[in-house]
């Protein structure tokens, strides 16, 4: 004979393991750390003022002239 199994704790162990399954889904898709969060702006950051810093200061007013 088998083993008897109580429907009422399966249906809930069930239940348990599909929210689990999808909070497990939702942190991959959705979840970073704060600190993760603050790295990738500050790496962020970095890079866009490198980048100002290395940009000519007038451009369009040298085009302007060569135009001319």
């Amino acid at each position: 004979m088998g083993d008897l199994v109580n429907l009422r704790r399966a249906r809930k162990d069930k239940a348990r393991a599909a929210a689990a399954r999808q909070a497990a889904e939702s942190r991959v898709r959705h979840g970073r750390t704060l600190a993760e969060r603050k790295t990738s702006e500050a790496e962020q950051a970095l890079a866009e003022s490198r980048l100002d810093g290395h940009a000519r200061e007038n451009a369009s007013s040298a085009n302007d002239e060569d135009a001319s």
